[in-house]
């Protein structure tokens, strides 16, 4: 988590928002993720980078039409996201344990 978003993500707004975003997705789906609807969503993520200068705009940061509940595969295959810090991940394992070359994807 980059450092000036850290008091976002930890107030009173943010906690409520993902919840009910949460909710209505449960109530959807049952909570599936949104990218692959393969596996059970993780995490809501902002469909929107946060910078300094949105992350205060509750028109970008808390709007649930600038959300999606995701796993954590799809979200760390997100630029930015995952374990490389801003580049993709090359490789993850698939459901037999096999590893799938992401850049083919």
């Amino acid at each position: 988590m980059k450092a000036f978003a850290r008091q976002f993500y930890r107030s009173k707004a943010w906690r409520a928002c993902r919840a009910a975003y949460i909710a209505k997705r449960l109530q959807i789906d049952g909570g599936l993720c949104e990218e692959c609807q393969d596996q059970q969503g993780y995490i809501v993520h902002h469909l929107i980078t946060l910078t300094p200068e949105n992350i205060v705009n509750p028109a970008v940061a808390l709007n649930h039409s600038l959300l999606a509940y995701v796993c954590k595969d799809c979200h760390d295959a997100y630029e930015g996201h995952g374990l490389t810090k801003g580049k993709p991940m090359a490789c993850a394992f698939g459901p037999d344990g096999q590893p799938i070359d992401r850049r083919r994807l």
